[in-house]
């Protein structure tokens, strides 16, 4: 047996194991494991394969004793601003410890919905020392591959709720669902609408948990029709939106779970007419610039994105050190931010 990060493990097959199962020599099987490009496609194919079959964990390139000197950076997409706060935060914080940063946008799959041994295997090939992961959606087998490489890793507001014991950064959302909530409350609303995320998804959840907690406090009764889902997508916000105004007693506030969202919910309040906040008042999640730019502007509430990032990489680094984290998970504060999105319901 072999002890990976406190875990034991069962040692797996030798390089020349692997190269006599996919039919190549050793040398060549070599080359794919470290990420080599002077391979025929077709033998790369048959060796990855067989990497797979086998379960061939390769030793760590890197010397733990050795100052860090890289990490990589995963995250779902580069497209938008909650990408440049988090790449902002991360770079902040990488640069304060002397680290350089590799940034990549997902994780590919293979075409049986097997994660691509590609990008695992370059991970090592550059010597990179952890990796922060933004928004992804690892497979158990990718958290088996990090943890038999012993490679340190910290998850940036994860998308599923991590296995136990790994470290992960993410904002108060139940709490921000809350605040929201309570703030139409205060305002004089009763019924009030929560346009959300994904169902499965941790942040989302928790927000409409909060937006629950808070009407369940206030005495309000609470109408499934005002629950709406929209996969964090402008589009389908817009249609969920819709459909709340064909509701018999449609809602005079709703609370949207990401200000990306709050663009469809403006969109089809336009369509119908209807003006912001003095037909219906408006709140979103994140506080992203495009809030502000908004007419009018957004209330919302304040995602530490950058804070969120750069307290990951500080965690990685002292991981990176030797030194684990006293807990699994941190939580940073929301607030909320008040502008002109929401007001008293008319009469």
């Amino acid at each position: 047996m072999v002890r990976t990060g406190g875990t034991s493990v069962a040692a797996g097959p030798t390089l020349a194991v692997v190269a006599r199962e996919a039919g190549v020599s050793v040398p060549t099987a070599s080359k794919v494991v470290n990420g080599r490009e002077d391979v025929a496609p077709e033998t790369r194919r048959r060796v990855t394969e067989a990497l797979d079959r086998l379960g061939y964990v390769r030793r760590p390139r890197f010397d733990a004793a050795k100052p860090p000197g890289l990490v990589d950076l995963v995250v779902h997409s580069l497209e938008t601003s909650w990408s440049g706060a988090v790449l902002h935060g991360v770079e902040e914080a990488a640069h304060d410890a002397g680290l350089e940063v590799v940034v990549s946008a997902g994780l590919n799959r293979t075409r049986g919905g097997r994660p691509e041994r590609g990008w695992l295997d370059k991970l090592i090939a550059r010597g990179s020392s952890g990796v922060l992961f933004n928004l992804a959606e690892l497979t158990p087998s990718q958290y088996a591959w990090l943890e038999q490489h012993r490679i340190p890793f910290v998850m940036i507001d994860p998308v599923l709720e991590p296995p136990p014991g790994v470290v992960s950064v993410g904002a108060a959302n139940w709490q921000g669902g809350v605040s929201a909530t309570e703030h139409l409350l205060g305002l004089g609303h009763e019924r009030i609408a929560v346009v959300a995320g994904h169902r499965r998804r941790m942040c989302s959840s928790a927000r409409v948990a909060g937006y629950r907690s808070a009407l369940a406090s206030a005495g309000v009764r609470q109408r499934p029709e005002y629950v709406r889902y929209a996969g964090f997508d402008e589009g389908e916000a817009r249609r969920r939106t819709l459909e709340l105004l064909d509701l018999p007693e449609p809602p005079t506030a709703v609370f949207v779970c990401s200000d990306r969202m709050a663009l469809g919910v403006y969109e089809a309040l336009a369509e119908r007419g209807l003006r912001v906040p003095d037909d219906m008042s408006v709140v979103g999640f994140d506080d992203l610039p495009e809030s502000r730019w908004l007419a009018p502007p957004l209330t919302t509430i304040r995602q530490p994105l950058s804070e969120m990032a750069a307290t990951a990489t500080r965690l990685l680094v002292r991981m990176m050190d030797g030194k684990r984290p006293e807990g699994t998970r941190t939580e940073l504060s929301t607030r909320l931010v008040e502008r002109a999105s929401t007001g008293r319901p008319r009469g």
